[in-house]
């Protein structure tokens, strides 16, 4: 048996064979809270799972999928089949099918530290446990025996015993109670990823929407220790507002009854779109003072996973190679329904500027594919939820929007959902319903925008006469695939009062390497030439000089905050292409980032001017580029109105840049409350912020670490001490945090993430030298032994790139060569490593 994993070929053998009328499922969790920890093997619950189904062929055979420590029984037609011979660890041997038939499977299945399968939460704060379920792409498998792949949908119902005082919940309204006992009502046909069962003591708020003869009880949850903070009126808000725009312009009622949304603690994700069970991590529930953008990102989450429920629920891609049926439609649809329904009317500016950043990385790496993958596996699928798959695949769809019509977009949906529902499609039922109704040739489109990868440069060339008017404005595009873009070229001039502003626009198809714009012939020179104004396509856009020379002097002068969004990521780019030094990012950044309105957009520079002190600056540049930042952010935050969501966002800037002893004893001083800043209220999340840049430059110890903790001795509050634990300044202390990761399974995926997040800290490179070689000793067992989420963790997270030089280059070229066998998707988690370190060192060569 071939293990874990599940190919392509596998999957699509077993779907011709087979069809699956229905699941039981029956879960016994009573032994969650169990206080003696099992003294052999993980802690295990009892599934009992009960599968009809047909063949196709009589007499053939086939496997269904199951991961647990180990299996009661197995019965098939009646016949009991001997566990030990038939079932893997993995798999269930199924020979001699009959037409129709029953499988019956009692397993004691694990609980989960990973946030994979059935996830097991202990609450530090008050002993509590909490259960949730997360499957996407293939782990609904250890919690229940099934055919684990997305086109073998099928109705379930799920009985469930819980602990004594709990709740549970799951896809379907629950239909009954006997006891501790509750039983749902069947749910309609779904793929096993999305099946879902959350269970524990937690905080429940229950409100309902209406639409005409339609009715949706909502309901939203947390851990009792967040149900303070838990504001549960905004997130019903944005609800019924998601569910009064998709019903409007999909015209295909809500189809899977109830619609409860959990935010659960440890997550591997940002959210998962279990039909009627919405999953979401905990963080969106705000312990502190945040910004509108963290409002903005949530709101978003939230509309991106109602999208899903047309876009992947109801309709579901067949193999993950079609993956961007869904998640490129639900990214596309949070910005969207965000514009369209919510308060939240500047969406696409974050979409330009931060979305989209996710996906010109993606496109470069040399892991880069077609928005229409090719998944050969489970491990392949699993690193595909990326940034071409979300952010790409929503910038190309709202390209098609602009290429066939916002009308005939949407009616391609609807009629979309009304021919697949419940069913499972490919890329052609899209193009074939697409080009119905906008009359385009959506092949020859799809051909350039979904099966092709990489991303284009869009130059503006002009030429003037000598009263300098335009007399040619020509659009230069480079790239391996020359594609056909709709776009809009915006001419800008400085005003008498200082703004700049537009006074020109034309809009154009660009194709080809060489496009004229005529619209735009005979008007006055302008002092800025922005390509792809309004962001209508996807590519990267760069600037004649003349633009350049005005946007450093006249960045923040820019009155549409749209505009600037495509200014900051054109900049941002060229910095991380290595023809602009990353000097004069951050002199960018210093000089106008004090202007930037967009709150959003102001957090992404920071984010980026702290990479490009880290990663992109000249070695011997960084120490100065750090305080000249830490300055900057401190006069900013000073500026800032007070009580201002700038003015937590300077606050912030300026403690992840602090640098100097003067930067530390005013962030001990904020902590202590001997120094203040008028407006700024130091909360307990801020508190963390200031502790940790403290702990990584040794200006607090262990003592104030723990201190720390006891004033918020809650899962956050231990979050947070473990990563400031893994900071400070001491080999004794990475060798500590080395070994809680790599030699031991002790950790929750969250604890794994918060020690490496607090290890890599790029203050005291030297204390790291020594893990180099370590890394790639270990790190071909690590994907061996360890879950595959855990895997992501360490191989990306270990990854010596804080050892930027040519030796840690070579390092990686030669475990590379010596691991040509490795599993491919542990390569490709090295060779985007390898990537990221090839560009850094460009950008520092070019900065030096």
């Amino acid at each position: 048996m071939p293990g874990e994993n599940l190919s392509r070929e596998e999957a699509r053998e077993r779907a011709e064979l087979l069809s699956v009328d229905g699941y039981e499922v029956v879960l016994d969790l009573t032994s969650a809270v169990d206080e003696a920890e099992p003294s052999e093997g993980p802690r295990t619950f009892r599934s009992v799972t009960t599968v009809r189904f047909r063949a196709a062929a009589p007499g053939a055979s086939s496997f269904a999928d199951l991961i647990a420590p180990s299996v009661n029984s197995v019965t098939l037609n009646g016949r009991a089949l001997d566990p030990a011979e038939v079932f893997d660890g993995a798999r269930i041997a199924l020979a001699d099918l009959a037409s129709e038939n029953t499988l019956v499977v009692d397993a004691n299945c694990a609980y989960s530290r990973t946030g994979e399968g059935m996830h097991r939460f202990v609450d530090p704060e008050d002993g509590e446990v909490y259960l949730y379920t997360q499957y996407e792409p293939a782990d609904a498998r250890r919690v229940y025996a099934n055919f684990e792949q997305p086109d073998l949908k099928a109705p379930y119902r799920f009985e469930v015993t819980a602990p004594e005082g709990w709740q549970v919940w799951s896809n379907g309204v629950e239909e009954s109670r006997e006891g501790l006992t509750r039983r749902f009502a069947e749910t309609a046909p779904i793929s096993t990823y999305i099946t879902c069962v959350v269970a524990g003591p937690y905080h429940y708020v229950t409100d309902t929407y209406t639409r005409g003869d339609l009715t949706i009880p909502l309901g939203a949850m947390c851990r009792k220790g967040l149900a303070k903070h838990f504001d549960a009126d905004e997130v019903f808000l944005v609800t019924k507002q998601g569910f009064d725009l998709f019903h409007e312009i999909f015209d295909y009622p809500y189809p899977f009854g109830k619609y409860d949304q959990a935010f659960v603690p440890e997550y591997n994700l940002g959210a998962m779109e279990n039909p009627g069970m919405v999953t979401f991590r905990e963080e969106y529930i705000f312990r502190g003072k945040v910004t509108q953008a963290s409002y903005e990102r949530r709101c978003n989450t939230i509309l991106h996973e109602m999208a899903h429920m047309w876009f992947g629920d109801l309709v579901t891609m067949k193999w993950w190679d079609d993956l961007w049926l869904k998640e490129s439609f639900a990214d596309f649809m949070g910005s969207f329904g965000l514009a369209e329904a919510t308060r939240f009317d500047q969406a696409w500016v974050t979409f330009a500027n931060n979305r989209k950043a996710w996906a010109y990385r993606a496109d470069q790496l040399p892991s880069t594919h077609p928005i229409t993958a090719d998944i050969r596996d489970l491990e392949d699928a699993k690193l595909n939820f990326d940034g071409i798959t979300y952010a790409k695949g929503a910038a190309v769809l709202k390209q098609l929007v602009a290429y066939v019509g916002r009308e005939a977009f949407l009616e391609g949906a609807r009629r979309y959902f009304k021919a697949h529902a419940y069913g499972n499609t490919t890329l052609q039922d899209l193009l074939s319903v697409l080009a119905e109704v906008s009359g385009r040739d959506m092949a020859q489109w799809s051909r350039a925008w979904l099966q092709t990868a990489g991303v284009n440069t869009l130059t503006p060339v002009a030429t003037y006469d000598a009263a300098g008017r335009l007399t040619e404005l020509a659009v230069l595009q480079e790239g391996d695939e020359l594609r056909p873009h709709r776009v809009a070229v915006g001419l800008y001039r400085l005003e008498a009062d200082g703004t700049l502003v537009r006074y020109a626009r034309a809009e154009t198809d660009v194709a080809g390497a060489r496009t004229v714009v005529a619209e735009l012939a005979g008007l006055d020179r302008p002092d800025l030439i922005l390509v792809n104004d309004d962001d209508l396509t996807y590519c990267k856009i760069r600037f004649d000089e003349g633009s350049l020379d005005t946007l450093r002097a006249h960045l923040g002068d820019l009155t549409d905050p749209l505009a600037r969004a495509l200014c900051w990521s054109a900049l941002w780019n060229l910095t991380r292409d290595a023809l602009m030094p990353a000097r004069d990012f951050l002199s960018l950044v210093l000089a106008h980032a004090g202007r930037e309105s967009d709150v959003g957009v102001l957090q992404m520079l920071h984010a980026q001017a702290l990479t490009a002190v880290t990663h992109y600056a000249a070695p011997e540049r960084r120490e100065r580029g750090g305080r000249e930042l830490a300055a900057g952010a401190l006069h900013e935050l000073r500026l800032a109105e007070p009580g201002s969501e700038h003015q937590l966002t300077w606050a912030r800037f300026f403690a992840a840049s602090a640098s100097s002893e003067g930067d530390f004893q005013l962030l001990l001083g904020l902590l202590d409350g001997s120094a203040r800043i008028d407006g700024l209220d130091v909360d307990q999340e801020l508190r963390w912020d200031f502790l940790l840049p403290l702990a990584a430059h040794g200006a607090v110890d262990e003592a104030a670490i723990e201190a720390e903790l006891a004033r918020d001795d809650t899962a956050s509050g231990k979050r947070h001490q473990v990563r400031c634990l893994a900071a400070r300044p001491s080999a004794a202390v990475k060798d500590q945090a080395w070994a809680a990761v790599v030699e031991s399974d002790a950790l929750s995926n969250a604890l794994v993430e918060a020690t490496i997040a607090g290890m890599q800290q790029p203050s005291r490179r030297d204390l790291l030298t020594g893990f180099t070689d370590r890394y790639f000793e270990v790190i071909e067992g690590i994907w061996a032994r360890r879950s595959i989420q855990i895997g992501m963790h360490v191989v990306k997270g270990l990854y010596p790139s804080l050892q930027d030089s040519a030796a840690t280059l070579e390092a990686t070229d030669a475990w590379l060569a010596a691991h040509a066998d490795a599993a491919p998707a542990l390569r490709r988690l090295v060779l985007e490593s390898r990537d990221d370190l090839a560009r850094a060192l460009r950008a520092q060569s070019r900065d030096a």
